[in-house]
């Protein structure tokens, strides 16, 4: 049975219904890429499905729109896959388990994919409609968004003739987005030596923390597991002789980590204990309401490889002691925007080396230069090295905006207030389309989504009602 059946609008809610049946985790795309490209050839609408997995669909103008220039409609088909720690659902392979009960929508013990796929279910719908009218609509599906836009970044975007583009991967109803910060995925990689080392094993563990997105709340004050991980590493290190045989936190580098651990070969267990019992209580204080659920674990382990050397070890702590995390810069020109931050995302070792993977974002091209050149030259201090990957150009503001201009219109009368017109410091693929496109006119909304990225993810049934409302009015208005 379906569990979305009854909501409205029912055709976007029955689409999205439909995508979370499907696996579409970033790199794990292709199945839905080609129900999205089946959806087009079913309907005899012209589409496009490129190497990468992106696929575009073509859709007709209403009567009486045939000379409107055409509109682009864009959103990504990718999600962050994340679950609880408890949760048994292999989402490489499964299908959600969706819950809705009053105006909320989730997925049992795993993130819910509402960011993009609502976007994704309100094109299919607009397009399955031909009761509403629209300009010749061009429907953008990207792949591998939450990667580094990589979709985005290598779509021809030379079958599109729009210059007016509706982005729908935005987070808060109410708010049209009009500019965000670029970004690039910085790898660094620190070589190291394994010894023998005689001693107890333990397991410690950072666990609890709240999580979320790496652009939109890293300005919230929340910790990261992987940054606690390190200071708490050090802290045991200075209470007893220790040894580091693995660290590992986090699974995406775009969002914060909520929990992270160590195993580690220590002299004297009874000081390695006290310490984690020290910091546990010192990271409480520091984090009173941001991680109410924070805890720290330290409990016998098992090694299954010899621990670092000495000066491995040292280096590895020196590493995730002095790596920048968070907020570097406050935007001048914007009360309250994030100017330039970077997130240690994953944290993780191999037999011959360790490995830290940052998403690092800025309304500035200095800003992401300075950051990546900050962690080369740490690194090659330390005898390792950097590489960087996905990176995509930051969204201007424009100026002179007919489509912000109509938007703003049909919010205000639809909810009898004003929209807010924002700039965010996450990333939006509106930056490269823009590079791609001389000359787009492009705007981004959404409706409410709660903490995406975690299995904490909550979609609003009303507020994607009255997205859907404001998408409708605006094409309708747009001869």
């Amino acid at each position: 049975m379906a569990i979305l059946e009854h909501l409205e609008p029912k055709s976007v809610f029955t689409h999205f219904e439909q995508l979370c049946a499907i696996p579409h985790g970033s790199r794990n795309t292709a199945a839905i890429s080609d129900y999205l490209a089946d959806f087009a050839r079913q309907r005899g609408l012209d589409h496009v499905q490129d190497a990468a997995g992106n696929v575009v669909i073509f859709g007709p103008a209403s009567p009486g729109y045939e000379n409107a220039e055409p509109v682009i409609l864009q959103g990504h088909m990718d999600m962050v896959c994340e679950k609880d720690p408890g949760c048994d659902l292999d989402m490489a392979a499964e299908g959600l388990r969706l819950r809705a009960e009053g105006d909320l929508v989730w997925a049992e013990g795993t993130t819910l994919g509402g960011d993009d796929g609502i976007a994704v279910a309100m094109m299919l719908a607009l397009l399955d409609d031909k009761s509403l009218p629209h300009p010749p609509l061009e429907c953008v599906f990207t792949v591998d968004e939450e990667i580094g836009m990589l979709g985005a970044e290598a779509l021809d975007c030379s079958v599109l003739r729009g210059r007016r583009m509706l982005n729908v991967d935005s987070e808060v109803e109410g708010i049209l987005t009009v500019s965000c910060a670029g970004g690039r995925r910085v790898n660094a990689v620190l070589p190291v030596r394994r010894a023998p080392f005689s001693g107890a094993v333990l397991r410690l563990t950072v666990e609890g923390l709240t999580g979320g997105h790496s652009g939109a709340e890293i300005h919230k004050g929340r910790a990261n597991a992987d940054m606690l991980l390190g200071r708490l590493l050090c802290a045991v290190a200075g209470a007893t002789e220790t040894r580091v045989v693995s660290v590992s936190g986090g699974g995406k580098d775009n969002a914060i980590p909520a929990a992270a651990e160590a195993v580690v070969v220590v002299e004297d267990a009874g000081a390695a204990q006290y310490a984690v019992r020290v910091m546990e209580a010192a990271f409480r204080e520091e984090y009173p309401k941001s991680e109410p659920g924070l805890r720290l674990g330290c409990e016998r382990g098992r090694a299954d490889q010899a621990p670092l050397d000495a000066e491995s070890t040292k280096r590895l702590l020196t590493m995730l002691a002095c790596l920048p995390n968070g907020v570097q810069a406050m935007s001048q020109d914007i009360e309250g925007l994030v100017l330039t931050s970077l997130n240690l995302g994953i944290l993780e070792t191999f037999p011959d080396h360790a490995a830290a993977r940052f998403a690092v974002r800025s309304a500035l091209e200095s800003g992401k230069e300075m950051l990546t050149e900050r962690i080369a030259l740490l690194m090659e201090a330390l005898g390792g090295s950097i590489d960087t990957e996905g990176d995509y150009p930051g969204w201007a503001y424009r100026r002179e905006s007919p489509l912000r201009e109509l938007l703003i219109e049909v919010f205000t009368e639809q909810y009898g207030r004003a929209p807010v017109v924002d700039a965010i410091h996450a990333g939006l693929e509106c930056g490269l389309f823009s590079a791609k496109l001389p000359g787009l006119d492009c705007v981004s909304i959404g409706p409410d989504l709660e903490d995406i990225h975690t299995p904490r993810e909550r979609m609003h049934v009303a507020s994607v009602r009255r997205t859907w409302a404001l998408v409708c009015e605006t094409l309708r208005r747009m001869k």
